[in-house]
């Protein structure tokens, strides 16, 4: 089937092969974990950049300018996710998606540990920044490269009928790396600020070594992906599957950018450009948030497989539009809550954030994108579209929250307007994708 045609129908995946459930379980959990290695990195520099950066490595800028330069570097990221995915969609789709996984957990890690090493301004000047940004562009590519592959060992290897569940498991790692990252930021905030300015906020970065080498002995232990080797017994690779899946299937790449820009957007609307807006305009005590948004990140793992297991029952393409249009609804009530400046209400504000609209959103997201490109593209395809939209949303997102936080005198009205333009744009989108559902 050309799946770039405007057929209603999912491209299917193989008929799966019988298999025991501790197979499927570690599968499962491989995913799961070292997805939450590699999140824990990228969460833990976002929450640096909006707590510590700004004074470590642009002291010379005003607060507000240094904040807008230290979520520059925090964007870099995003740009490399897409070189990222291009790069192991390839290799993914032609040599397999174990061997990426496993290089992208090196990827992840060495950056994070090399942004603990690095000198402050004080020391070496701008050539801090400039390191500081290349290690930030090399961790953009591991989490472009991983997640396409991460989700492919879960819905591939998962029993029919289950793949929305097992799919959701990737995608609760995002939950528990943002509680090791918030937890370990959280512990070194209440340092004295001399202290942490100086080596307090390194140690969280310096721990993450110790983190994938877990992460490497529990992926090392799950087999190939069964989709894949099936197409490699009867078929031969496709020679360039990142150029065929933008010549021959475009409509469908567009659609999950669109679709997925607003969820995307919308997570680091909350746990990046919220937080500091909270902590510097507000002036919400930074650990009330960071406990706030670890709160939302424990609720997402009960939430969030729940949600790929309701998926499963009702469709991951009903689901996903459901979460898109609680999070219009929600985003007004959102900033309002944290405005009270009290602080039950903002836990709330972060909690329901975090834990429940976020997960309705991501967690159907594994099975409705994989299920649009065919198994020899698919790792390419996915990655592609999803990293792209990654640019779009969470890596430009908080500085245009920030500009147009600045350009209504500090009232967040045009940030509402501007995460609602998206949702509307995602629901369209996502009303065009094919049924997933299996």
């Amino acid at each position: 089937m050309d799946i770039g045609s405007a057929s209603n129908e999912a491209t299917p995946f193989a008929a799966p092969v019988r298999r025991s459930a501790r197979h499927y379980i570690l599968a499962g959990w491989a995913s799961m974990a070292g997805t939450t290695i590699e999140w824990y990195d990228f969460f833990l520099y976002g929450t640096a950049a909006a707590l510590v950066f700004n004074k470590v490595f642009f002291p010379t800028l005003d607060p507000i300018l240094g904040t807008l330069a230290a979520f520059a570097t925090y964007g870099v990221g995003f740009i490399g996710r897409p070189l990222g995915g291009i790069l192991c969609g390839h290799f993914g789709d032609r040599i397999g998606r174990k061997s990426m996984l496993m290089a992208t957990l090196l990827m992840m890690g060495l950056p994070s540990m090399a942004i603990g090493l690095i000198p402050s301004y004080q020391s070496i000047g701008y050539w801090a920044a400039a390191t500081l940004v290349a290690m930030r562009f090399l961790q953009g590519m591991a989490v472009g490269g991983e997640w396409g592959g991460a989700v492919l060992m879960a819905v591939e290897h998962a029993p029919a009928g289950k793949r929305g569940f097992f799919g959701s498991l990737p995608q609760t790692g995002v939950g528990f790396g943002l509680i090791l990252s918030s937890l370990a930021m959280a512990a070194v905030a209440v340092l004295p600020s001399a202290d942490l300015l100086s080596w307090g906020w390194r140690v969280p970065f310096l721990a993450s070594i110790l983190l994938v080498l877990i992460g490497w002995v529990i992926r090392a232990r799950v087999p190939e992906s069964p989709d894949f080797e099936r197409m490699k017994r009867e078929s031969a690779p496709v020679k360039a599957p990142v150029l065929d899946v933008i010549m021959r299937q475009p409509r469908t790449l567009l659609l999950i950018i669109g679709a997925r820009a607003a969820e995307n957007t919308w997570f680091y609307l909350v746990v990046a450009f919220g937080l500091a807006y909270a902590a510097n305009q507000l002036k919400i005590p930074k650990a009330q948030l960071l406990h706030a948004i670890t709160a939302g990140a424990v609720l997402s793992i009960a939430t969030m497989p729940l949600a790929g297991y309701i998926s499963d029952k009702v469709g991951q393409k009903r689901l996903f539009i459901i979460g898109l249009v609680i999070m219009c609804l929600f985003t007004s009530p959102f900033f309002s809550m944290l405005a009270t400046r009290d602080p039950s209400t903002i836990w709330w504000a972060m909690v329901l954030g975090v834990g429940v609209v976020f997960p309705i959103l991501y967690a159907p997201e594994s099975q409705l994108f994989a299920a649009q490109f065919p198994a020899e593209v698919r790792y390419s395809g996915i990655s592609v579209s999803v990293q792209v939209a990654g640019v779009l949303g969470g890596g430009i997102a908080p500085m245009i929250a920030t500009a147009l936080l600045a350009a209504a005198g500090g009232s967040p009205r045009y940030v509402v307007a501007y995460m609602v333009v998206l949702g509307l744009i995602a629901l369209a989108c996502t009303f065009a994708m094919r049924v997933s559902h299996e």
